[in-house]
């Protein structure tokens, strides 16, 4: 099955119609403005394009998780507010669902709207039908550009998109599912994949699919200790998922060759800034947990890095945000920027893989693709049909 996107339609499916494009816009809010806007700029493309069409657009998305209710804090309407200064052109914000057919009678090709938070309403999330049908009805054409929601099977990642006939996928969503893919399918050796963060059980998908194909694996951050726990090294107080063990024991007994893990730690006594740091060789003594990868490891992650004609990283190597944890973690994303530049294809996803590339100074423009997606990332990597991507593709 082929994908079905949005450059495949002709214009004059676009032209005066209502189209309603469903956008990841959950980003963080501070004293009512947008802190980090990322997402927002990823869906840029597409709604320009669909403005510059002719069409009448209608944004939906949700923002954090007011389970059903309305929750001020979590209005989208900062959001319009920020939209409209990058677009440099007005957009409507529409406060809830019942006003939206008065806001669109007076519409004209070119216009931009943006709905009100959909998890305001208890069906947006069980994919109720009657709220998919009044989603439904306020549009001609469907568009999902919300990579990072598409494995929820909401009323408006799949729901809205079965009930209208033109549905396809945006600019975003169709970068994401290409390279994406290619990394699932056929990435260009050497393969390296870099994983860290603190649990091995998000990751046991990723492991199992990416693996097989991968010409090595180096593994940092928390879910580092348990494999280290399993080869029966002492982690003193360090994380480590007890519940992943056995899968942890069977990657290693059968791609051992290919699993990389930590020569050294920075360990301390407590996770929190200013605490005393010591780099500790041969295992992590009691009474201390790591919280970073030490020197010697660096090197040797960095060394495998180079060469590679496909990286793939998704996980710190370490507590990056507290100062004194960080250098593992900003040396592998510099060396990320490095190999790019060098000519290999990065892709990296996850929250805080992204919060770490800026947090070491790279620019998302350095790294060949950064996937806007965490859970749905993990999720695609390892296999799963998402149902926001299922609903998109031709028969």
């Amino acid at each position: 099955m082929k994908l079905k996107t949005l450059r495949t339609l002709p214009p004059e499916a676009l032209q005066g119609k209502r189209v309603l494009v469903r956008v990841d816009f959950n980003v963080p809010l501070e004293g009512g403005t947008v802190k980090d806007d990322t997402r927002i700029r990823a869906a840029l493309p597409t709604i320009q394009y669909l403005v510059d069409k002719g069409a009448v657009v209608l944004l939906m998305s949700h923002l954090g998780r007011p389970k059903g209710r309305v929750v001020p804090e979590l209005s989208l309407r900062p959001v319009a507010e920020h939209l409209a200064h990058l677009l440099g052109r007005p957009v409507i914000f529409v406060p809830s669902l019942e006003e939206a057919p008065e806001h669109l009678k007076t519409a004209r090709p070119g216009d931009l709207y943006l709905l009100e938070n959909t998890r305001f309403y208890p069906g947006e999330t069980k994919n109720d039908p009657e709220f998919a049908r009044k989603l439904a009805a306020l549009g001609e054409v469907y568009v999902n550009d919300a990579f990072g929601t598409a494995h929820r099977a909401h009323a408006s990642t799949y729901g809205v998109a079965t009930l209208l006939p033109v549905r396809v996928a945006g600019f975003l969503m169709e970068r994401e599912v290409r390279y994406l893919s290619q990394v699932r399918d056929h990435p260009e050796p050497p393969f390296t994949v870099i994983l860290g963060g603190a649990k091995v059980a998000d990751k046991i998908g990723v492991l199992e699919s990416l693996l097989p194909k991968a010409d090595r694996c180096l593994i940092g951050g928390g879910m580092a200790y348990t494999f280290l726990k399993a080869q029966g090294q002492p982690i003193g107080e360090s994380l480590w998922d007890e519940a992943s063990l056995e899968a942890v024991q069977r990657f290693l007994a059968e791609y051992g060759d290919r699993i990389f893990l930590p020569e050294d730690h920075v360990v301390a006594e407590e996770v929190r800034a200013g605490v005393p740091v010591e780099i500790v060789e041969d295992g992590i003594p009691a009474g201390k947990r790591g919280v970073d990868i030490g020197p010697k490891t660096i090197a040797r992650f960095l060394e495998l890095m180079e060469g590679n004609r496909t990286v793939f990283w998704n996980g710190p190597m370490g507590v990056f945000e507290i100062p004194g944890f960080e250098n593992g973690t900003l040396a592998i994303a510099r060396k990320l920027r490095d190999i790019t530049r060098q000519g290999a294809q990065t892709i990296t996803g996850g929250g805080d893989t992204v919060r770490a590339l800026h947090a070491a100074g790279v620019r998302d423009d350095e790294i060949t693709h950064v996937s806007t997606g965490g859970g749905a990332t993990l999720e695609f990597l390892a296999g799963k049909e998402l149902p926001g991507i299922q609903v998109l593709m031709e028969p």
